[in-house]
């Protein structure tokens, strides 16, 4: 035992504190601080797996989102060829419609001109075959009556008006 005033001690005491503190320390480490470091270790395990798990997914969704993109801009692409293609054929349509609308057109003022020629050629004709027989009856009119210059004259202003009427 040692004294120190106040504070005694006894070594023995001391001893078997230390002896005691030493065995429970032993056995709280064999028995207790295994199974809490494994438990640590495996959640330690589980948090990194869950870590890396969501990497992985991140990366995986930045890819998909890369992919959806370039499928995006790729439908876009080709909508707009469509569209050009579509805008293009309609223009095509367009002017394929209008000209054939103007050779239709130039047909049918051919057509009409060729049918206005030839009634114009069948008024001429009949107008001749009228002209003809006015005149044949005007020298008749004027052979039946011999008539001296100013009655020839006016004979033959009398036949021009009605042949004017009858135009």
């Amino acid at each position: 035992m040692l004294d120190f005033g106040a504070v005694s001690l006894n070594l023995g005491d001391l001893l078997t504190q230390v002896i005691v503190f030493l065995v429970l320390l032993l056995v709280v480490r064999k028995l207790a601080m295994g199974p809490i470091v494994g438990i640590m270790e495996k959640r330690r395990q589980h948090i990194e797996s869950q870590i890396s798990s969501a990497e992985k997914s991140r990366q995986e969704a930045e890819a998909l989102l890369a992919e959806q993109r370039r499928v995006l801009d790729e439908a876009r692409v080709e909508a707009k060829a469509i569209i050009d293609r579509a805008t293009k054929q309609a223009a095509d349509e367009s002017a394929k419609l209008v000209a054939d609308a103007q050779a239709a057109t130039e047909r049918m003022k051919a057509d009409a001109s060729k049918e206005l020629a030839r009634e114009v050629e069948k008024a001429k004709a009949e107008l001749r075959d009228q002209m003809t027989g006015l005149s044949v009856l005007l020298a008749s009119k004027i052979i039946e009556k011999e008539l001296d210059e100013a009655a020839q004259k006016a004979t033959v202003d009398k036949f021009l008006a009605q042949v004017g009427d009858r135009l």
